[in-house]
């Protein structure tokens, strides 16, 4: 499975952007999808996850009622809305996928997102 996430970029204090991550593959099939970030100086977190048969989501405690994660099936793709953003949320953002429900094997590239104060 490849993983291919866009849609990061430069945005001011309080403002919105809205990754977006495609798996290829005609027969994808996954467990979970989740996003991660890497701050500066920290390591990797999880952000988000999603349940991609039920939809069932859960989010950290930093983005609860900001950010909020989907999934298209027909498209393969996950999406991470982000809104009320600041500037601690900058960092390199990652979208995973678990297919069995044990871990994270797929990962996409990663997509910068800076929040300026």
């Amino acid at each position: 499975v490849q993983l291919q996430a866009s849609g990061g970029g430069l945005v001011q204090a309080g403002g919105s952007l809205r990754l977006s991550c495609a798996a290829s593959g005609r027969t994808f099939s996954t467990y979970a999808m989740g996003w991660f970030r890497q701050r500066p100086g920290h390591a990797r977190e999880v952000v988000a996850q999603i349940s991609w048969l039920s939809g069932l989501t859960h989010y950290a405690d930093s983005v609860k009622g900001r950010f909020t994660i989907s999934r298209d099936h027909a498209r393969n793709t996950v999406f991470l809305q982000m809104n009320s953003l600041k500037p601690e949320d900058t960092a390199v953002y990652y979208c995973a996928s678990d297919p069995s429900g044990t871990r994270w094997d797929d990962w996409g590239q990663g997509t910068l997102v800076t929040v300026s104060s």
